[in-house]
């Protein structure tokens, strides 16, 4: 049974940041890497030891597997934790880690792979007979075949890229004139994004909710579920609103997903943690999606609502350590909600807005955490993802968690940017997600910019009504005090400040 001393997080930011803090809390010392552009970051000031591993570009930094490697073993690290993103669902470095003699802090290379490719994910959770979308066992070679499979599954279909994610690679046709064009989209945009053409055709769920559940599995064959996620706020099929647990399953329906996402694991002997998604239908019904086999952004909202620390349990799982959480031991206290605080600007379409944070205020307070890896003064890089920061609630209740993160995100001061917050509150105010009644279309149906509009307070209208009647019955009078109010193209209407 190996015993870890020394880390290595390959990554930055915030996730760079949460592992560390439970390494330190565990006794092991940790090694940051970093980029030319990350130099001044916290997760670099807060680690034990630091290197640079190369330029912004994160091709020649956060990817470069070798570097990584090399930096291990000069420093004396034993293990590398990926954290998500970059090469944390990498077979190919998990495979290197594992022949340069070191730990690494996820699962097997084999699963990766298996997972890692949707195709072959949906073969082994078939051969356990999870719920499936009807659809192609198989990548799409001859197209005339699957134009005559779509029309027996019915439109709308949807064609999906057999690699990679984030909505990558994905096309919706409604109708079966539109196909071809489709396909050809799609089929370019898998090539371009992951260098693999193939794709898959599903019958397309047209109210959709995407809901996830967490596993933890040991070296032993043992594995346990905790609990779902929702995750159905989304912006280019890319989550923005998360909460543990769903305001719409049941005890039985949460009983079953939790047994298949198990079968799932089992199937390609998994182990560490990892994520089993699914998709569920107006009617409750659910089929199995993908794998996420790493930590994954959301993870939080988990950990408030269980107790577990998975980061933790991820070290002790790498030490060959069995588990030593029974699935009778688990259960759901409390509700957790996570909005994830990005620099994008939601009045124009969430594109990036890069620039320096100005003003930097963290919320504070009971049931509040934030997972992030920034300060005032920083700037956001352009070379990286735009998440600044996950902003957490926990409540005895939904209600609860929902009140806290709208006065969280009142206090949450950000200037120099245009970041999602504003959004965050159109989110958790808003009476489809209140009721619990949305699905993964929220932003298309409800959404649009002028709902962050916000009327001026009754304190500033009178002000300005003042100054007004002022200004007209003393026009010529040169000693007239301004009173300053926020100007037309401030941030205070859309950032309540």
């Amino acid at each position: 049974m190996a015993e870890i001393k020394k880390i290595l997080i390959a990554n930055r930011g915030e996730i760079a940041l949460r592992v560390m803090r439970t390494a330190r809390e565990m006794g092991i010392a940790t090694v940051a890497v970093y980029s030319e552009a990350d130099r001044e970051a916290l997760h670099v000031r807060y680690a034990d030891e630091a290197v640079c591993i190369g330029p912004p570009p994160s091709s020649e930094s956060y990817l470069r597997g070798d570097k990584i490697i090399e930096a291990a073993q000069r420093l004396g690290a034993g293990a590398i934790h990926p954290g998500y993103g970059f090469l944390s669902e990498n077979a190919a470095f998990a495979r290197a880690v594992g022949e340069a003699g070191l730990i690494f802090i996820g699962p097997s290379p084999e699963a990766i792979k298996t997972m890692g490719s949707k195709l072959a994910a949906k073969r082994a959770a078939g051969e356990r007979n999870i719920p499936m979308v009807p659809g192609t066992d198989g990548a799409i070679t001859d197209r005339a075949v699957a134009k005559q499979v779509s029309e027996q599954i019915g439109y709308p279909i949807l064609i999906k890229a057999s690699a990679g994610g984030g909505g990558k690679g994905m096309r919706v046709v409604e109708k079966p004139e539109d196909f071809d064009e489709q396909m050809d989209r799609a089929v370019s945009e898998a090539v371009s994004s992951f260098g693999d053409g193939s794709v898959f055709i599903e019958k397309y769920i047209t109210s959709p909710r995407h809901i996830e559940i967490q596993l933890l599995g040991d070296q032993h064959g043992n594995i346990i579920h905790l609990f779902e996620r929702e995750c159905s706020v989304q912006r280019r099929h890319q989550k923005v609103v998360e909460e543990a647990p769903s305001s719409v399953l049941t005890p039985e329906i949460r009983e079953a997903m939790g047994r298949c996402a198990v079968e799932v694991g089992h199937a390609c002997g998994y182990y560490g943690a990892g994520t089993v998604e699914f998709i569920v239908d107006d009617k409750l019904d659910f089929y199995f999606l993908e794998m996420n086999t790493r930590l994954q952004v959301e993870h939080p909202v988990t950990e408030l609502i269980t107790g577990v620390d998975l980061v933790r349990q991820m070290i002790y799982i790498a030490e060959e350590k069995p588990l030593t959480i029974k699935q009778e031991d688990l259960t759901i206290r409390g509700h957790a909600m996570e909005v994830r605080v990005y620099a994008e600007d939601p009045a124009n379409n969430f594109l990036p807005d890069v620039g320096t944070l100005q003003t930097y205020v963290r919320p504070q307070g009971n049931g509040v955490r934030l997972d992030d890896g920034f300060e005032q003064g920083m700037a956001i890089p352009i070379h990286y993802d735009p998440m600044i920061a996950k902003l957490i609630t926990y409540g005895q209740d939904r209600e609860e968690a929902i009140a806290k993160m709208i006065r969280a995100i009142d206090e949450y001061q950000i200037t120099g940017v245009q970041t999602t917050l504003p959004f965050g509150r159109f989110v958790m105010e808003h009476e489809a997600f209140r009721s619990g009644q949305f699905d993964t279309h929220f932003v298309s149906k409800y959404f649009t910019p002028e709902k962050l509009e916000t009327p001026a307070d009754d304190v500033h209208l009178q002000l300005a009504a003042l100054l007004s009647a002022r200004l007209s019955a003393e026009p010529a009078r040169p000693d007239v005090r301004s009173v300053n109010l926020p100007s037309r193209d401030s941030k205070w209407k859309t950032q309540r400040r």
